[in-house]
């Protein structure tokens, strides 16, 4: 019988090539038919690898979940950027390639970035989604979050609702 190796980790600068890959494929999965395509085309090529390369030396941690040694998605989180919220963490993005959707590993990496934040004594923690992303929105509520508050999102000339779900 084989072993299979699931690893939550910090990522680093060699991990940009697979982070963008998987970003790549996690949002045209999660976003198409929701933000106008040419908007995401955009949006995903100029997360390019140079881009992740910078960000995991950035003042973000970026938390890569690997399965037999492929970066199966990522979360990055920090502070809260939202200074209107008492809440002082945030989970700026969590995204799972879509071949790894469904089988828990979204629920680990979730739990390990609350951990993290938990541990830079970060009190209360937000995330936001796409109010038509019903996937995420779901994900969030059935993990304790409550949608509490709302925002807009500018994609080309399409303006879309977002939620902001929180933890005390």
């Amino acid at each position: 019988m084989k072993t299979l190796s699931i690893d939550m980790r910090l990522a680093g600068p060699g991990d940009a090539a697979a982070i963008a890959d998987a970003h790549r494929n996690a949002w045209m999965h999660a976003y198409s038919g929701i933000i106008p395509y040419r908007a995401l085309t955009r949006m995903i090529e100029r997360r390019g690898e140079s881009w992740w390369r910078k960000a995991t030396r950035g003042p973000a941690t970026i938390l890569v979940a690997e399965v037999a040694g492929q970066v199966a998605g990522y979360a990055s989180l920090g502070y809260n950027r939202a200074r209107a919220l008492p809440h002082e963490g945030e989970i700026y993005e969590l995204y799972l390639r879509p071949e790894y959707q469904g089988i828990g590993l979204g629920y680990q990496l979730f739990h390990e970035a609350r951990r993290i934040l938990k541990s830079l004594g970060c009190n209360g923690m937000v995330v936001w989604c796409l109010e038509d992303s019903e996937i995420a929105a779901n994900f969030f509520r059935t993990n304790g979050g409550t949608d509490a508050v709302e925002g807009m999102e500018d994609f080309d000339d399409v303006h879309l609702k977002k939620l902001g779900f929180i933890w005390n």
